[in-house]
C-alpha cells in the first residue's frame, strides 16, 4: 500500500520510487493519473484499476496475481490509500482470503499534513472525511461530532465548502477553524480564524477552487489541552 504526494511531487519518498520500480504490477485508482505520476520518475509497469466502483472484484483479480506469486503495489490517486481513498476493501480481502502479506509505505495525508499546521487542537482528533452531502445528515453528523469536545478533521469539495463552513458558524459551538486550501500545491493556502472570520475570507474570493481539509476546533478543547498538560 503505497501512499502518494497529494499535490507536491517531490513528497514522493525514496522508498515509494523504490517499490514502485521492483514491483510486477501497479494497482491504482486512476491508471491515467498514476500513468503521469510514473512517468515522472521514469517508472514503466503494467497497471490495473482499482477504484471505489470496482474494488471488489479488482480485490479478485489482484488476489489470482499475488496467488501467481507476482509483487503488487496499490496507490490511490493522492495521498494514502483506504484514507476517504479506495484502498481497504482490496486489504480487507486479501487479509480475509490468503496469508499474503500486506506492508503499508507511509507518505502523505492531507489530514496529518494540515494537524501539523494547526497549533494546539487537544489531546486528540477524530478523521472524519467526506461529510454526507445530504443536509439533514451533514447537519446531524456535524451536532454529533462537536458534542464530543475533540477536535475533528473534514474534507470538502470547493462547491460546498462555503456552505460547510456557514452551517458550522450556525451551530455555534465551534471556537475555531484550521482550513487547508490545495495543500502542498502552487497556491496552497492555510486560513485559521473563528467560523465567523473564515466565512468572511472565502466570501471574499470571487470563485473558489481547490480541495478543501478543516480541522475543527470545538468551544473548549484548547482549555482542556492545557489543563493536561498542567496536572
Amino acid at each position: 500500500m503505497v501512499a502518494t504526494p497529494i499535490g507536491n511531487l517531490e513528497d514522493m519518498t525514496y522508498r515509494a520510487v523504490r517499490v514502485l520500480n521492483e514491483v510486477d504490477v501497479i494497482a491504482c485508482e486512476d491508471t491515467r493519473h498514476t500513468n503521469q505520476l510514473l512517468s515522472h520518475f521514469n517508472i514503466h509497469k503494467r497497471l490495473i484499476a482499482c477504484h471505489a466502483h470496482n474494488e471488489e472484484e479488482s480485490s479478485k483479480g489482484i488476489l489470482d496475481l499475488l496467488d501467481q506469486g507476482l509483487n503488487i503495489a496499490y496507490c490511490s490517486d493522492a495521498g494514502t490509500p483506504g484514507v476517504s481513498d479506495p484502498g481497504s476493501r482490496l486489504v480487507e480481502y486479501v487479509r480475509m482470503e490468503s496469508e499474503h502479506k500486506i506492508v503499508p509505505l507511509p507518505g502523505a495525508s492531507a489530514s496529518v499534513t494540515l494537524i501539523s499546521a494547526a497549533g494546539r487542537v487537544g489531546k486528540a482528533f477524530t478523521f472524519e472525511g467526506f461529510l454526507s452531502p445530504k443536509k439533514g445528515r451533514r447537519t446531524k453528523r456535524l451536532e454529533e461530532l462537536i458534542s464530543r469536545g475533540d477536535a475533528f478533521i473534514i474534507y470538502e469539495s470547493p462547491f460546498r465548502v462555503l456552505k460547510t463552513v456557514e452551517e458550522i458558524k450556525n451551530l455555534n459551538s465551534v471556537k475555531r477553524l484550521v482550513i487547508g486550501r490545495e495543500l502542498t500545491k502552487t497556491f496552497e493556502e492555510i486560513i485559521v480564524g473563528s467560523p465567523e472570520e473564515c466565512v468572511a475570507h472565502l466570501k471574499t474570493k470571487p470563485s473558489i477552487k481547490g480541495e478543501f481539509a478543516i480541522v475543527v476546533v470545538p468551544g473548549d478543547t484548547d482549555d482542556n489541552d492545557q489543563e493536561d498538560s498542567e496536572s
